[in-house]
């Protein structure tokens, strides 16, 4: 299973980034895809994920700002983040469960500062 994050970067607050996760090894139709985050000191959350109708969800702190998204022709999902707010900074990870195992691809850092 192979996850790797892209699309991090410096953004000032109420800027938008758009992370894309590429994924290889496992079905991904039939996957759940995930993306969590990592602020400095803190621990890993769970931001949203998607699952393999399509179904999203995501944490209170990011509902109406961010929107994941996933391709199967692709194997690729997505996270559109808008209103970027300091807090929102820290490494963005792609997420999927398989053969009983959480995997967790390279991250990707997003830094929201004036």
């Amino acid at each position: 299973v192979q996850l790797q994050a892209s699309g991090g970067g410096l953004v000032q607050p109420g800027g938008s980034l758009s992370l894309s996760c590429a994924t290889s090894g496992f079905a991904f139709r039939l996957n759940v895809m995930g993306w969590y985050r990592q602020a400095p000191g803190k621990q890993r959350e769970l931001v949203a994920n998607t699952g393999n109708a399509g179904a999203t969800w995501s944490v209170d702190s990011v509902k109406g700002r961010f929107t994941i998204s996933r391709d199967n022709a692709k194997n690729m999902v997505y996270l559109q983040m808008n209103s970027l707010k300091p807090e929102d900074t820290g490494v963005y990870y792609c997420n999927t469960f398989h053969n009983d195992q959480d995997y967790f691809g390279r991250g990707t850092l997003v830094t929201v500062s004036s």
